[in-house]
């Protein structure tokens, strides 16, 4: 008898003990699957995961198809950066809440702006009246950024900013204290989040239509090449669109569908594919279903890659690399129990370490809640860092890979994301496919779904629908300062008063004239006229005079 003779009829002899064990002990639930409705078998074997050659589906680590990691050592040589996303209030009190963490042994900072910050209103503009600081730190001009990076060399900082329709503002506005801390722009390192179409697809801060804000994008992308060499220009975003209630692979499709988009747009534009390429990165969730959650960032990569090569016949393999942040899953957090959500987080966590990030941000328990206080904070930066030090998982590169069920799954992931990707070519590409509602469309029905799991307790949430407590124990809870808002206010009227206003008017008229020239980059204007102290709200405001505002579908 053959050795695969033997195999089967040893499966089949285990299969059949399986189905007397299960009358005596059924199985929890008819069928199990994962978030994104991919069924889980009951046992995995190498019939399963065996479609392919290694070398065509896996690879080695640092090599085409990235499969299994995008560095040849990944974090034998060095740990994931360890990013917390923190804003709150004025720049100063932020500035604090930067330095502390730093101190506590992070390694890259990572910026959250109010919301009028981030659909380009000053704080003294009525329509910021009670959001300022509240949601992250309030940045109306220069002076505000040279605050909020008080006493923290850039030259030694990478920084992360979560902020897309102002980017080129805000971008300048960090090239701005660069200069000043005497750090020219080319030594400058981070990311510039900087993707639009997800915010019109499941975020909401868009602030112009679609076309004027892709020119904006690769205005930033032109430029960066030649002057901020080492930035990443975009983070392409899927967190956002899981936020919103999207399954895993949807997360990956849309994510993968709008990179394209403004990979053909640059083209468009005029620049040559690795020109750029090789400075986006993407931003990825991490939520609780941890092999799929692992499974989705190995298919990501390898998806990215071969379309990198095989559809823009990149040369170089820098672009063809797949860079992407985590962080973990904020729509997962309870406010009942928040303790729980330090458990979830952990799980979130190494899952993107398994999964092979290159950046990390892990949420803190109370922010189902509040703004996270510093207590939080830290337990949240202590979790990665007791995942680094004392786990043992980076201590080989993508210790999951091999595994009969993540390969399967992994295969299984990338399956269904280019089945939504030849959808979405089919619509017209992704700019077409959000102008038509599409994708709003299917993440809709994936969250009304989810929520008739939890609402029927089909789908367990420890602590909200199961498991609950009658007394609930909050902990203390950050809360800003109301007082802040008219200490900014007050500051952005000083700064209008003492500086330059000829100066700032001549620099806006020559960024209105520059608008209308449709091939002008944009960059050196809005550079001028934020050294000039020209506002956010300024700056946005004549491009909303000349670009116009999107008001949705």
């Amino acid at each position: 008898m053959s050795d695969q003779s033997k195999y089967h009829q040893q499966k089949q002899q285990w299969e059949t003990d399986v189905e007397k064990t299960s009358k005596r002990f059924p199985e929890r639930k008819d069928d199990f699957v994962t978030s994104s409705e991919i069924s889980i078998d009951r046992l995995y074997t190498p019939e399963e995961a065996s479609s392919g050659t290694y070398e065509d589906k896996l690879g080695f680590p640092g090599q085409y198809p990235y499969t299994r990691g995008i560095q040849p050592t990944m974090y034998r040589s060095r740990y994931w950066t360890m990013r917390q996303y923190a804003g709150f209030g004025s720049a100063e009190e932020t500035n604090k809440r930067f330095r502390y963490l730093l101190e506590q042994g992070q390694t890259g900072l990572s910026v959250a702006f109010d919301l009028p910050t981030q659909i380009g209103y000053d704080s003294d503009d009525p329509m910021a009246e009670g959001e300022v600081g509240k949601v992250g730190v309030a940045i109306d001009s220069l002076k505000d950024m040279e605050q909020l990076f008080d006493q923290i060399p850039l030259d030694k900082v990478s920084t992360s900013m979560t902020i897309n329709a102002p980017a080129s503002i805000l971008l300048c506005m960090y090239i701005a204290v660069g200069e000043k801390q005497g750090v020219p722009m080319e030594k400058l390192t981070g990311t510039i989040q900087n993707d639009i179409l997800k915010e019109y697809i499941a975020r909401g801060t868009y602030i112009y239509p679609p076309k004027p804000s892709m020119r904006l994008i690769t205005n930033i992308f032109g430029y960066c090449q030649t002057n901020v060499p080492k930035f990443n220009t975009i983070s392409i975003s899927g967190y956002h669109i899981r936020e919103a209630g999207s399954t895993a692979v949807q997360e990956v499709a849309f994510t993968i569908a709008n990179g394209m988009a403004y990979v053909d747009a640059a083209i468009e534009s005029g620049l040559e594919v690795d020109q750029f390429a090789p400075r986006l990165a993407f931003f990825f969730n991490a939520h609780n279903q941890f092999f799929e959650e692992v499974a989705k960032f190995r298919a990501a990569r390898r998806i990215w890659a071969k379309i990198m090569k095989e559809h823009y016949q990149a040369e170089n393999p820098k672009s063809w690399k797949l860079r992407f942040h985590t962080q973990t899953g904020g729509s997962t957090l309870t406010a009942q129990q928040p303790d729980n959500n330090i458990v979830r987080v952990t799980l979130q966590a190494l899952a993107a370490v398994m999964g092979g990030t290159q950046s990390l941000h892990t949420n803190s328990r109370d922010e189902a809640l509040a703004l996270p206080t510093e207590d939080s904070a830290r337990i949240a930066l202590r979790t990665q860092q007791i995942i680094a030090n004392e786990s043992g998982v980076a201590d080989t590169i993508d210790p999951l890979g091999g595994s009969y069920y993540v390969e399967s799954l992994t295969d299984k992931i990338e399956e269904e994301v280019n089945d939504y990707l030849e959808r979405i070519e089919k619509l017209g590409g992704a700019v077409q496919a959000v102008e038509d509602g599409y994708m709003q469309r299917e993440i809709h029905q994936s969250a009304y779904e989810a929520q008739k799991r939890i609402e029927s307790g089909e789908e367990i949430i420890v602590g909200m629908n199961e498991f609950r407590i009658e007394e609930e124990i909050n902990p203390d809870l950050l809360r800003v300062d109301e007082a802040l808002e008219a200490q900014q206010i007050e500051q952005t009227k000083n700064i209008r008063e003492s500086r330059n206003q000829q100066l700032v008017d001549n620099c806006l008229d020559n960024l209105k004239e520059a608008a209308r020239q449709e091939k002008e980059n944009l960059m050196p204007y809005i550079l001028e006229a934020v050294k000039a102290y020209a506002t956010v709200g300024e700056i946005a405001n004549v491009l909303r005079e000349e670009f116009g505002e999107y008001t949705g579908m």
